[in-house]
Order: C-alpha cells, then sequence, then structure tokens
C-alpha cells in the first residue's frame, strides 16, 4: 500500500451506504449476493448508532463493525442468526439488554494486514464496558471447515484450530483477540456454504460488569486498608487494651479505610495476670475474654464505620482450645474464622488444636480470606480461597524471631502471585517479660501485590518500619485484579493443569 496519512474510527452514517456495499462485495466475494440493504443499515442507526463504526484510511471506508445489544435470557446458546436479529429486522435489539451481540464485522481486501479488525473489536470492548453489559458474543464463521468437512466434526476442527494445527482466519482471529468457543451452532448462518452452516458461538466478558441494584448500595474497587503493628506492653485491664485498640481503630477510620487488621494473639498482655499459672492454663484464663473483646470489636466496627479482622485470640469449644478470630463488619455482621495449622510450640506449650473451618467472606469491599500467621505458609489454603473468587488475603501473624518473620513474609508474597490478589500482613513488635512464652516479638507489617506492569515491579504496595508502633494505610484497586485475570503477561490461575491435577476443599459443606 502507499503511505497512509490518517486512519480514524468513526460512526456510520446512511450517506456512507454506497461504501458500505461496495465494501461488502469485495469483503464476501465468495458469497455473491452477501451485503446489507440500506433500509437494513438506516434501522441499525436509528436504533443503536453508537453500535456502527466504521474504520476510515485517507477517508476511503476499510471495514465495518455493526452489533445490537439484546436481553441474551430471551435467547439460548443455539440460535440462529435469523433469530438473533429478528428475521433482520433487529427488533430483538434492546436498550435494556445485557449483551452486545455482533452483527458482522468486514475488513476490505486490500486494506487486510493492517490489524485494522482489532481495533473495531478493541472499540466494541470499550463499549460493552461503557454500556455496563455483561459480555459480547457472536456466532464465527469457520471458512476452512469445507476442506475438512470429510474427515472430521466440527468440534475436531475447532479443537485442531486451537492446536495450531489448522489455520482458519476468522476462528484464530477471533481467538487472538480474547474470545472463547462456548458452543457449536448448527444451521447458523443460510448460505454459508464455507462453513457448511456452522458457526462457533464466541464470548467475550466484560470484567467490570456490575450486576443492577436497586438498593442504595455501591461495592468499591479501590479500597484502603488500614494495617495495625501492634505495640505488645503490659496493660491493666481488658478496658485499657481495648482503649488502645479504640484508638488504632479511630486513627485508621480517620483516614476513611475500610479495613482495620489487627495482629494474632494481640491481647496476650493480658496474660501477665495468670503468669503465676503454667502456660496452658494461663492461656485457657485468656480464652474467658475472648467473647467480651470480639462483642467490643463489633461496637466499634459500627460505630467507626469500619470491617475490623480482630487478630486473633484463644477460644474454648466443647474444652477444646482454639486460636479464632473475628471479621467484624460495618453493617453488624460477625463471621469467625479459626486457625487451621497450629505451629508445634502452640501444640506442646499451650495445647492448641487445629480448626477445619475455611472459607471466603463477602463485604461491601470485595470477597476476602483470612488465613493466621502459620497458615499462610501452606500453599493450598490459599489457592481454595482463590478458587472461591477472593480478592483480598489478609493475615494476621505472631513471630518472635525474624526467621520467623521472614517465612511468613515471603510466603504471603508468594500466595499474592500465585493467587492474583492482594495480601496484607500486620504483627505485633516489643516485649512482653512476665507474660510466659511471649517474651519477644518481630515484625514489619506490609501490603503485597500481583508482579506486573499495573502494579510495583516488586510487589510490595506499601511497608511499616520494622519493629515500630505504628499504622499502615494503603489502597488497592480491585479492577487491577479482575484485568490481571484476563490480560496479564502471565495467568496463574487460569493456566493451572486441571488436566493432570486438581485440589479439593473436603470440608467446604461446614
Amino acid at each position: 500500500m502507499d503511505i497512509i496519512d490518517n486512519i480514524e474510527l468513526v460512526y456510520l452514517k446512511i450517506e456512507d451506504y454506497e461504501d458500505i456495499k461496495n465494501a461488502m462485495i469485495e469483503a464476501y466475494s465468495n458469497m455473491p449476493g452477501s451485503y446489507w440493504r440500506e433500509d437494513h443499515i438506516k434501522a441499525l442507526l436509528k436504533k443503536f448508532p453508537e453500535g456502527q463504526v466504521a474504520i476510515k484510511i485517507d477517508n476511503e471506508l476499510a471495514g465495518c463493525a455493526l452489533s445490537i445489544i439484546v436481553d441474551y435470557k430471551k435467547f439460548d446458546d443455539r440460535h440462529t442468526y435469523r433469530a438473533i436479529t429478528g428475521n433482520y429486522t433487529f427488533s430483538t435489539h434492546t436498550n435494556k439488554g445485557d449483551v452486545l451481540y455482533g452483527i458482522d464485522v468486514f475488513i476490505r481486501p486490500k486494506f487486510r494486514g493492517l490489524r485494522l479488525g482489532r481495533r473495531l473489536y478493541d472499540y466494541r470492548k470499550e463499549l460493552c464496558e461503557k454500556l455496563n453489559l455483561k459480555s459480547i458474543v457472536f456466532g464465527g464463521r469457520i471458512p476452512n471447515f469445507y476442506k475438512h468437512a470429510d474427515e472430521m466434526t466440527p468440534k475436531e476442527y475447532i479443537d485442531k484450530v486451537r492446536k495450531k494445527e489448522i489455520h482458519d482466519p476468522v476462528l484464530d482471529f477471533q481467538m487472538s483477540n480474547d474470545f472463547h468457543p462456548k458452543k457449536i451452532l448448527k444451521g447458523y448462518l443460510e448460505g454459508d456454504k464455507e462453513s457448511n452452516e456452522y458457526a462457533v458461538l464466541l464470548e467475550w466478558n466484560n470484567i467490570y460488569y456490575e450486576q443492577p441494584s436497586i438498593t442504595a448500595t455501591t461495592t468499591k474497587t479501590i479500597v484502603r486498608l488500614g494495617l495495625i503493628q501492634w505495640q505488645m506492653r503490659l496493660y491493666k485491664d481488658l478496658d485499657e487494651v481495648m482503649q488502645q485498640v479504640e484508638y488504632f481503630v479511630d486513627a485508621v477510620s480517620g483516614y476513611r479505610s475500610d479495613f482495620a487488621l489487627f495482629p494474632e494473639f494481640f491481647n496476650a498482655p493480658l496474660m501477665s495476670e495468670f503468669n503465676h499459672l503454667s502456660e496452658p492454663e494461663a492461656i485457657r484464663r485468656l480464652a474467658e475474654y475472648t467473647s467480651a473483646v470480639v462483642q467490643r470489636f463489633s461496637q466499634l466496627a459500627i460505630s467507626y464505620n469500619i470491617n475490623i479482622i480482630t487478630g486473633s485470640m484463644p477460644e474454648l469449644v466443647d474444652n477444646e482450645l482454639f486460636n479464632v478470630g473475628y471479621l467484624c463488619k460495618r453493617d453488624g455482621g460477625v463471621e469467625r474464622f479459626e486457625k487451621i495449622h497450629v505451629t508445634p510450640d502452640e501444640a506442646k506449650v499451650w495445647g492448641l488444636q487445629g480448626g477445619d473451618k475455611l472459607t471466603t467472606y463477602d463485604t461491601d469491599c470485595g470477597k476476602i480470606g483470612i488465613l493466621i500467621c502459620y497458615d499462610v505458609e501452606f500453599p493450598e489454603l490459599g489457592r481454595l480461597l482463590a478458587d472461591e473468587g477472593m480478592d483480598i488475603l489478609f493475615v494476621p501473624f505472631l513471630t518472635d524471631t525474624q526467621n520467623g518473620y521472614s517465612r511468613v513474609r515471603h510466603c504471603a508474597q508468594a500466595r499474592a502471585i500465585e493467587n492474583e490478589c492482594y495480601v496484607a500482613i500486620a504483627g505485633s513488635v516489643g516485649n512482653l517479660p512476665k507474660v510466659h512464652n511471649m517474651d519477644i516479638q518481630y515484625a514489619q507489617s506490609m501490603v503485597f501485590t500481583p508482579c506486573d506492569f499495573s502494579f510495583p515491579t516488586n510487589g510490595i504496595k506499601a511497608e511499616a518500619t520494622p519493629n515500630t508502633e505504628m499504622i499502615l494505610i494503603a489502597d488497592v484497586d480491585l479492577g487491577m485484579l479482575r484485568e490481571l485475570n484476563q490480560f496479564g503477561s502471565v495467568k496463574n490461575l487460569r493456566d493451572r493443569r486441571k488436566d493432570i491435577y486438581s485440589l479439593t476443599h473436603l470440608n467446604k459443606s461446614k
């Protein structure tokens, strides 16, 4: 081609009709008579002008994309082209629909090879997001199928196209633009002899789609995390501990944080009163405070309009001791979580038992998971939570030495990468000389991200000063996770080989 001075994407006008007709005759030269009449184009422009666009090169029409909006539940995945277009009248178009349906895309032969089709599809994707539609759907032709129809089924043909054993110009292009085959449609387009009248139902999902709501609630995409790096010090009673808790809740809520995260066993200083007892007896006495602590946390969550992860506390259930925590939501809801893997020291010194409750929690800021300290060192747990749609993983921890902290820190960062989520960890600092088995602590609270172009190159969103009492505030964007899942350099969740290995949550019913 000659040098191109200008390429522009424009809305179609009825004045373009002769150019559209001629372009379709060229593009579909192997399907005589396959062009839209002028009344078809008029109807499309009247019903949905935003959906009809063209690319012009130096003011010459090079290609078009035509589309409508449909209420997809009125159809099924076995429809025909005639049915979806209302017998070519486009009466099926409705502004109240939920799917952008592709009617036609074509590029004139002399302009092929310039990736113009990609520009048209990019526009459709942006339009789908702008109009908050669930997806883009259309029936894609398979024009090379006729060459292989005597030796294989459409399903076998599509499989070989996927594996690059057969080239199909249409299907290859669609899959390279993130459309995935959903179903084979028989008798889709009358007269399409090259495809033997078969088509592949293709779909692109809008990861930003939000279900319309009739309630006055919103789901946030930018979420602010408040991490409390707690100083271990002696307190005379529960009121004094909770006074310090409220001070930090007040501080992080003052910055309009959506979550406050406290460390594991943050209330351990209360054991100083029982230091004359054995370690197992002392921690059981500490467990007597748990119910009152949870009640006060719930009140703070409501009063300060913030979701609070309480860290963890000992709790007796049927005379068995567990390490548990609570999610106190700002709407008044309370959820309980358990430490599943207790450390050898916790079992030996305190007699703690491992729990069996593992689940995600729905909040007004996305779906979250919570793993207590040692649990984050077992990658299966994070993966199970990711399979349930977790956006943010919170990890309250308690480590005495720097090497213990390093295990938590590096495993937490690995969970962020492999599960395409954010991970927030918060621990305690200082020392408690008057509490057995809790004498020293080491911590550096952090927020981790996946490692890709939209995130920090080292995967660290924010980090506290080591071994210093402080709060850490960080914003995370849940929308970036959706984009990473679809368009990341690597796709850790989607690329798992589930055909050769799998992971099962045996106690999911609990």
